[in-house]
């Protein structure tokens, strides 16, 4: 038994080994030395850059965004003095460099990143301590919270003006039957007004018919027709 478990840790040590020769190592495309330079060249180019205000002569979007990352870091971490370390994680093609950087107030990171043995993208980021983030947290937290419950107040409010809507449009609706009510007793009356001043001029013609008759001495007013009435000032009044 115990020479079959010798033989069996034998076996595996040797397969072991053998993958273990099988893998091919990795060079990067940059040495650790080479990096630094690449590092502190384009850093010492885009602090440069931003001091001088020259950001309108660049022409690449990653160079763009590169200074865009840098000034929005200034405000946290202050000028920029010197590099403290580069790390570097590369392989034959691909990678990324970071260097840590001291500014006057904090220390930044800049991460610069490689695709095909070529830069792409810069970006600075202010290192912060614990406290730091969780107060940031706390304030983001509150934050979306409070405008979160704004937008439920709001929402309430809107929800709780629903019941005012039928009295609002109760009023309008009495208000137009108030109207309607106080045209139809308008024209109304407008009617008695028109049929009573008819029957007064159909009485007045039939008296002054009558009194023509007389004066004229016929029996009954067949003989002509009073075709229209015109009041005569009074004579008394102009004197």
């Amino acid at each position: 038994m115990k020479k079959w478990l010798l033989v069996l840790g034998m076996i595996t040590c040797m397969l072991g080994l053998t993958a273990c020769g099988g893998q091919k190592e990795v060079i990067p495309f940059v040495t650790d030395e080479q990096a630094k330079e690449v590092a502190l060249y384009n850093i010492e180019t885009i602090n440069q850059i931003v001091v001088t205000g020259q950001q309108g002569q660049l022409a690449e979007d990653w160079q763009i965004a590169a200074v865009e990352s840098w000034e929005a870091a200034l405000e946290d971490m202050g000028d920029y003095q010197n590099v403290v370390s580069v790390e570097t994680s590369l392989d034959e093609k691909d990678g990324v460099i970071n260097a840590t950087i001291q500014g006057s107030k904090k220390q930044a990171i800049v991460e610069f990143v490689f695709e095909d043995q070529m830069l792409t993208a810069i970006t600075t980021n202010v290192v912060y301590s614990f406290a730091e983030n969780m107060e940031k947290a706390a304030l983001n937290t509150l934050l979306g919270m409070g405008t979160v419950f704004a937008v439920l107040i709001l929402i309430s409010l809107i929800i709780g003006c629903f019941g005012f809507i039928p009295k609002i449009q109760a009023m309008f609706n009495k208000k137009s039957k108030e109207e309607v009510k106080a045209e139809a007793v308008d024209n109304t009356i407008a009617q008695i007004i028109e049929k009573e001043e008819l029957s007064d001029d159909l009485e007045l013609v039939a008296v002054i018919a009558a009194a023509i008759a007389a004066s004229e001495g016929a029996a009954s007013t067949d003989g002509f027709v009073v075709r229209s009435i015109k009041r005569a000032g009074n004579k008394w009044q102009r004197a």
